[in-house]
C-alpha cells in the first residue's frame, strides 16, 4: 500500500497474540560470535506492510553449526518493555535459522500496530553463545485507520474519515478535519457498544469566547437523534459566552436516566476557566464506566490543564450501572446544533488522531504521523 492509499480503511483481524519480550543481556559468552549487520528496511523507512520483512547480513559464515538469529521489534528504542494493547503487536521477538547466501530474514506472522514508529535489531546465537545486537533501526508502519469490535482509530490526515461527515467540514493536509460551524460534526457508529472505555483526540482551533455558551468538543449517545433528548447524553465542553462562567471546561453525562447526571458544579467550572490558544494542539480524553472523567493536556504528552471526574457515588446515586448506550454513537462535535436545543459543535475546531476503545490508547499509536513529518 503506497502513500496515496494510506487514507484507506484497514480492517486488521488477528486476535489472541501473546507477546514475549526479550530485552535482557545475552546468556552465555558474548563476543565469541560476530554480530550480524542490519540490511533492510533502511533506517527510518516507511514500510508498506503491517508485517514487514527484516533482513540482516550474517555475522559468521556457516561452518556446519546450526545458528539461529533473534529479531526484536518494539515501540521503545531501548526495548525496555512491551506495550501491546488489544490484538496489535507492538513488541515481539522472533527466532529463525541462519539463512543461506549470507543473509537471514524474519517476517512477523501478525500485523504490527498501524501508524506507529517501531524499532528493530537482531543478533546471532549458537547454543548458549550470543553475539551483540545490530545497530538499532526504526521504521514506520502504514498510516491508516481501522474500526473493529472494541477499537476505532481515525487519523483524519489524508482527506477521509471512518465516520460520516455532516454539515460543512474541511480536510486540511497535515492538520485534520475542521468543523466549519456549530451544525457540523463527524459521526461514528461503534461496531460494539462499550460500557467502559476511552474517547480521545488532538484538537486545534479552540479559542476563548467561542460561538455559544455550551459548545460541544466531543459527545456520545445512543442514536442519531437530538443529543439533548438522549438518556445517554454525554459531552465535553469548552464554553463560550455566556458560559456560566465564560471560557470554562466542563462536561455532562447521563447514565441512562436524567436523574443519573454527572456534571461539575459552578465552583468546579469556575476553577477551570482558561484561555485556550487556537494555534496549539490540545489532547482531550474522556473515560467512562460508572463515572466520567475528562482530561485536557497541551499535546498528547504535555502538561495537564484539566483533570476532573465524577461517579454515581459522588452524586449519592444508590444504583449500580454504567454508561452503556446501545447502539453506541460517538461524535466529533455534537449533533444537537440543528435542533436548536443548547449548542452544537465548536466552530473552527480541527480534529485528528482519534481513538475510541475499551482499552486505553496505545502510547505509540499515531507516532508515524510525527515521524514522517505529517503533523506540522
Amino acid at each position: 500500500m503506497g502513500r496515496a492509499c494510506r487514507a484507506c480503511v484497514c480492517l486488521l483481524g488477528l486476535v489472541g497474540f501473546f507477546v514475549v519480550a526479550c530485552s535482557g543481556s545475552p546468556s552465555g559468552p558474548s563476543g565469541s560470535l560476530e554480530a550480524p549487520t542490519a540490511d533492510s528496511p533502511s533506517n527510518q523507512a516507511a514500510v508498506l506492510s503491517y508485517h514487514p520483512t527484516l533482513s540482516v547480513k550474517n555475522g559468521t559464515a556457516s561452518q556446519g553449526a546450526t545458528r539461529t538469529y533473534e529479531f526484536q521489534i518494539s515501540d521503545k528504542s531501548d526495548f525496555s518493555s512491551t506495550s501491546n494493547t488489544g490484538s496489535f503487536a507492538v513488541a515481539l521477538v522472533g527466532t529463525v535459522s541462519e539463512g543461506a547466501n549470507g543473509t537471514t530474514s524474519y517476517t512477523p506472522e501478525v500485523d504490527l500496530q498501524p501508524t506507529t514508529r517501531l524499532y528493530w535489531r537482531a543478533r546471532a546465537r549458537d547454543g548458549s553463545a550470543a553475539s551483540s545486537w545490530t545497530t538499532t533501526r526504526s521504521f514506520t508502519t502504514p498510516i491508516a485507520g481501522y474500526s473493529r469490535a472494541g477499537e476505532l482509530y481515525d487519523p483524519l490526515m489524508y482527506g477521509s474519515t471512518l465516520g460520516i461527515p455532516v454539515g460543512t467540514t474541511t480536510f486540511i493536509p497535515g492538520k485534520g478535519v475542521r468543523l466549519e460551524d456549530g451544525n457540523s460534526y463527524i459521526r461514528y457508529q461503534l461496531v460494539q457498544p462499550l460500557d467502559s472505555g476511552e474517547f480521545s483526540m488532538e484538537i486545534e482551533g479552540l479559542r476563548p469566547n467561542g460561538g455559544g455558551p455550551k459548545m460541544r468538543v466531543f459527545s456520545m449517545s445512543d442514536g442519531t437523534g437530538d443529543l439533548y433528548r438522549s438518556n445517554y447524553l454525554l459531552n465535553a465542553q469548552y464554553r463560550g459566552v455566556p458560559g456560566n462562567p465564560d471560557n470554562c471546561i466542563s462536561f455532562k453525562a447521563l447514565l441512562g436516566d436524567p436523574a443519573l447526571k454527572l456534571e461539575p458544579d459552578f465552583g468546579t467550572r469556575a476553577a477551570a476557566v482558561m484561555a485556550l490558544d487556537p494555534s496549539k494542539a490540545y489532547f482531550w480524553k474522556g473515560t467512562w464506566s460508572d463515572r466520567f472523567r475528562l482530561v485536557v493536556r497541551e499535546g498528547i504528552n504535555g502538561s495537564t490543564l484539566y483533570d476532573y471526574g465524577l461517579s454515581l457515588a459522588d452524586i449519592g446515586a444508590a444504583v449500580n450501572t454504567t454508561y452503556n448506550p446501545t447502539p453506541h454513537y460517538a461524535y466529533l462535535g455534537a449533533n444537537n446544533g440543528p435542533y436548536g436545543e443548547e449548542d452544537g459543535s465548536f466552530p473552527g475546531a480541527v480534529y485528528r488522531n482519534v481513538w475510541i476503545g475499551r482499552n486505553p490508547r496505545p502510547t505509540s499509536l499515531g507516532s508515524a504521523l510525527y515521524a514522517e513529518g505529517v503533523i506540522r
